[in-house]
């Protein structure tokens, strides 16, 4: 009896010597994105486009936006009264050719943009992360087209390889910005 009591004993003094390293770890670790203190909102503004691209700056700038709102890490809220920016500038667009049948028809094509992006925090005008160049793509088929389990599927157009490129764009752009710091 003695010697299990002794046991106990030093079992409690182990764990109360250890609480409080376990406790002060606990402690640093956090669930939100936010890094940078007190950016809770953005604002994403439309981005310029410096293409021949119609309408591309609206659709990349609202599905951007989007993203943002089903991440949930930062509220979207109106530039007068965000704590950070996202800015955009779309430098580049492209569709090429991709894959070629037997008869050396184009299959696929695939759509590039490119943009120059840069998140900022507001109050000091601190720039917390920048990319020149950022780069989504998108393949769409437009012949003898299938489906992941091998079933014939419709030819797509190239409205599909641009939205598929923006929403990789959109993707990137929330993640580097709110697991990126």
């Amino acid at each position: 009896m003695q010697n299990s009591k002794a046991k106990l004993k030093i079992e409690i003094w182990k764990l109360l010597t250890l609480l409080p390293f376990l406790i002060s770890g606990c402690g640093v670790y956090s669930f939100s994105g936010s890094s940078v203190s007190g950016v809770k909102t953005i604002a994403v503004p439309l981005f310029d486009n410096q293409t021949q691209e119609y309408g591309i700056r609206e659709s990349l700038t609202e599905t951007v936006a989007d993203r943002f709102v089903k991440d949930n890490t930062l509220k979207v809220v109106n530039e007068r009264i965000a704590d950070s920016i996202l800015h955009g500038v779309i430098t580049n667009y492209k569709r090429e050719s991709h894959t070629f049948d037997e008869q050396e028809n184009i299959k696929e094509y695939i759509v590039q943009i490119w943009v120059n992006v840069w998140f900022e925090e507001k109050k000091g005008k601190k720039t917390i992360w920048k990319e020149d160049n950022m780069q989504g793509w998108g393949i769409y088929c437009v012949k003898d087209c299938v489906d992941e389990s091998g079933n014939p599927k419709s030819d797509e157009t190239e409205d599909d390889g641009k939205e598929r490129a923006i929403q990789k764009l959109a993707e990137d752009m929330v993640n580097r910005t709110v697991k990126g710091w």
